[in-house]
C-alpha cells in the first residue's frame, strides 16, 4: 500500500510539474520530456540534415527573405514572451533560419529555433507576408511544444514510456524516427506530424506571431487557398502534414480579428511601418 501511495504521489508531482499553459491560447498541456534534452537532440539532427542538403547561398534573394522574416518573427515572439513572464519558452534557443534547395513544398522548426524552408515553397508563398504565414505557423509548433507532446505520446506507445536518454542509448534508430516524425522533418514515415488540435493552435499562434512582427495576418487566407488549389492531387508535404481544407480557412477567418489586434499594435505610429 505504501509503495502504491508513493508511486501515485510521484505521478501527481510529475504531472503537476509538467503542466504548463501554451502562450496566447492558454491551453493546458503535459510535456513529459525535458526541453533541454530535446534541444540537444534537435541540434544533432539539424546538423545532420544541413550537412546532407544543399543550402542556398547567403546572397540569394530567397535566403535573405527567409532570414529577414525569421529574425523579425523570433524577435517579436521573444519580446512578447518576456513581457508576459513566459521567457522560459525560448530559454536556450539559438535561432537559425536556412533555405535549402529542394522542390518539396515544406518547412519546419525544431526545438531550439532551428528553422528550415524548402525552395519549393517560395513560388506559393510569393512574398514576405506569405512566407511569414508558414514560418509563423512552424515556429508556433515549437513555441507551443507540440513536438514534445507528440513525442511523449509516441515514446509511451512505441517504447513503453522510457525516458528520452534511455531511449536514445538503447534504441537510437527508433528514437530518431520518433523524433523526426514528431517534428515533421521526414517525409517517409507515413504518419502525420501533428494532430488537428495542434494544427489549429499553430494556425492561431502563427497569425499572432506574424502580426507581432508587422506582417498582415490576413495573408494567411489567400496563402492557404493557394495551397489547397495548387497542391490538389500533387502530394505536397506541407499539405499532407498540415491539412488545408474549407474548415481550416474558415477558422482562420474567424480568428483574424484577434490576430489583427497584434498587427495594429505592431504597426502603430510608434513602431515600424506596415509590410
Amino acid at each position: 500500500m505504501k509503495t502504491r501511495l508513493f508511486f501515485s504521489a510521484a505521478i501527481l508531482i510529475l504531472a503537476f510539474n509538467s503542466c504548463t499553459k501554451v502562450p496566447i491560447t492558454n491551453r493546458r498541456q503535459f510535456n513529459l520530456l525535458p526541453e533541454s534534452e530535446l534541444r540537444s537532440m534537435s541540434l544533432t539532427e539539424y546538423n545532420k540534415f544541413i550537412a546532407s542538403h544543399t543550402l542556398m547561398p547567403s546572397s540569394d534573394t530567397g535566403t535573405i527573405m527567409v532570414k529577414r522574416v525569421g529574425v523579425s518573427i523570433s524577435n517579436a515572439i521573444t519580446t512578447h514572451l518576456r513581457s508576459h513572464n513566459q521567457a522560459k519558452r525560448v530559454e536556450g534557443y539559438g535561432w537559425q533560419f536556412n533555405l535549402i534547395q529542394d522542390k518539396t513544398v515544406n518547412a519546419w522548426c525544431m526545438p531550439g529555433g532551428k528553422v528550415v524552408v524548402y525552395t519549393g515553397l517560395l513560388p506559393i508563398t510569393r512574398d514576405e507576408n506569405g512566407l511569414a504565414v508558414v514560418m509563423g505557423h512552424e515556429i508556433a509548433h515549437a513555441i507551443a511544444r507540440h513536438g514534445n507532446e507528440r513525442m511523449s505520446q509516441q515514446l509511451a506507445i512505441q517504447l513503453g514510456g522510457v525516458g528520452l536518454a534511455i531511449a536514445i542509448s538503447q534504441k537510437p534508430a527508433e528514437t530518431q524516427n520518433i523524433f523526426m516524425q514528431s517534428y515533421g522533418i521526414s517525409t517517409t514515415l507515413g504518419a502525420l506530424a501533428y494532430s488537428r488540435k495542434h494544427e489549429s493552435e499553430a494556425d492561431k499562434l502563427g497569425l499572432c506571431f506574424m502580426a507581432m512582427a508587422g506582417y498582415n495576418p490576413s495573408a494567411a487566407v489567400s496563402f492557404w487557398e493557394r495551397m489547397s488549389k495548387e497542391g490538389s492531387g500533387q502530394g505536397f508535404v506541407l499539405l499532407s502534414t498540415h491539412p488545408s481544407d474549407t474548415k481550416r480557412i474558415a477558422d482562420i477567418k474567424a480568428y483574424l480579428p484577434t490576430a489583427m489586434k497584434y498587427y495594429k499594435k505592431a504597426t502603430s505610429p510608434n513602431t515600424k511601418g506596415k509590410r
